[in-house]
């Protein structure tokens, strides 16, 4: 077995047919398992956080809203605006990090437990089972006539791939429209036209993606599985079949030995590539297909707990272990993306928690280098540009520092920003001539009349005359 270079099915030698033939429809077994226990436990969890967190409240409104027209993203008790993009970017660069990491160790488990595309095609796989029935009951039905029993079986199938679709469609525009609302609009036939053409769009994409392609998203349209192998190493745990300990293959007894009847563990009962979602033969080797979702080890264990054999011939391994090598988990890539994941996570967190929602833009007036006002005093003229990223309004009091005597000529009553907005407003500095000479470096420090923790503070020059 090579991780480095992941198998695929060889092209047709020229005269072998066409090159491109319709993809035969996949029918995965049921089974059961550690791994698919886990499995369908990661399914009902995050799909559970998909559906509901749409519908819960935080302080006001909607507890997860990418409220797009107010330019404002509320997550829990955080209210995030365009000025916090960096966050965003902050996050992206994590789950990259992640997914470099946890591949490293452990293959695609992304894609066996957690992707969108495996989460929503379990789903809809269960629908299939629970309308048609198992494996070899679905297979009969689709190659049978179309009789009164294939039509319902059909149809109430195809009724709640169709209704789930949509469902999916409504929760995730309501993540973007406030759910309540869209709902109430929905109830009474109202919706928006740009609200019903995402449902549908989202809605269609379900369907196509998890109901039709499924596999084929995996196999052809996934970027990852195509660079994977290039965070994999033999270090790295991946489903492996232990060709040593099945080779030679064969069926044989309930209770006898394999040695004894000159074969290995593997009987070929092919059992684990019946209950494979996409199809393929992990004894043949990983190969790029493979999502790691475990189904094949349960069927070969429960295989192997009938014929009385060790389980693990098909496992999660390295390809050092399989080898008969020693495999070291803590190795150079590990520690550096555990690294720079950790850094990472704990910037996200710091800034988060000492995030400031106030925004203080100090531009100074070019049209004039100073001005000569009464009393004998230089004014500098400034425009300040305030942004109350806060999901309440505040009052602020300037405060000016810096030089000698520097005193605010306006504005002089506090500031008052409504949440989320932005005021312009202009300001005069002023100080005594003789103090003002040349050029001076100043603060301009925002303070919230209501939450003192709220502060903010920019430098900014006072020019006078030359000395």
């Amino acid at each position: 077995m090579s991780v480095a270079r992941l198998k695929s099915v060889p092209p047709p030698e020229a005269g072998d047919g066409p090159f491109y033939v319709a993809a035969a429809k996949i029918y995965p077994r049921e089974i059961g398992g550690r791994f698919t226990r886990l499995r369908r436990a990661a399914v009902v969890v995050l799909l559970g956080l998909f559906y509901g967190v749409a519908w819960l409240e935080w302080d006001a409104h909607q507890a997860v809203l990418f409220d797009l027209p107010a330019r404002k993203f509320h997550l829990f008790a955080l209210t995030l605006w365009p000025q916090d993009f960096l966050y965003l970017a902050l996050l992206l660069i994590l789950a990259a990090l992640s997914l470099f990491f946890f591949t490293a160790l452990a293959g695609r488990l992304w894609c066996g437990y957690a992707c969108p595309q495996t989460v929503w095609t379990e789903l809809f796989v269960w629908i299939e089972q629970w309308t048609e029935g198992t494996r070899s009951r679905r297979m009969k039905l689709d190659r049978g006539p179309w009789t009164a029993e294939k039509v319902l079986r059909k149809s109430l199938k195809q009724v709640l791939w169709v209704a789930l679709a949509a469902w999916t469609g409504f929760t995730f525009v309501g993540y973007f429209t406030p759910i309540r609302s869209l709902g109430g609009d929905l109830a009474h036939l109202s919706l928006g036209p740009w609200s019903s053409f995402w449902i549908v769009l989202y809605g269609l994409a379900t369907y196509g993606n998890a109901g039709f392609l499924r596999e084929q998203v995996c196999k052809y349209m996934c970027p990852y599985a195509r660079f994977q192998s290039a965070m994999f190493d033999k270090d790295t745990l991946v489903i492996s079949y232990d060709p040593a300990r099945g080779e030679p293959r064969g069926p044989r007894r309930r209770g006898t030995p394999a040695r004894a009847a000159g074969l290995g563990d593997c009987i070929d009962c092919t059992l684990c590539v019946q209950v494979c979602p996409t199809g393929i033969d992990i004894r043949k080797g990983l190969q790029y297909e493979c999502i790691a979702c475990g189904a094949c080890i349960d069927a070969c264990d429960d295989v192997m707990d009938k014929m009385a054999s060790p389980r693990g011939l098909i496992r999660y391994t390295t390809e050092h272990a399989v080898q008969g090598e020693a495999t070291h988990l803590v190795r150079p890539r590990m520690l550096v993306y555990g690294a720079l994941l950790a850094a990472g996570s704990v910037a996200l967190v710091y800034s988060l928690f000492t995030r400031v929602p106030l925004i203080l833009d100090v531009i100074r007036d070019r049209n004039s280098l100073y001005r000569e006002v009464r009393g004998d005093r230089i004014e500098n003229a400034y425009s300040l540009k305030v942004i109350n990223l806060d999901d309440r309004p505040h009052s602020y009091s300037l405060v000016a520092s810096g030089m000698r005597g520097l005193e605010l000529a306006a504005p002089l009553a506090p500031i008052t920003v409504p949440a989320g907005s932005v005021s312009n407003i202009p300001a005069r500095l002023d100080v005594a001539a003789p103090q003002a000479g040349g050029v001076h470096s100043i603060s301009l420090t925002l303070t919230a009349l209501d939450a003192p923790g709220i502060r903010v503070r920019e430098t900014s020059r006072f020019v006078g005359p030359a000395p």
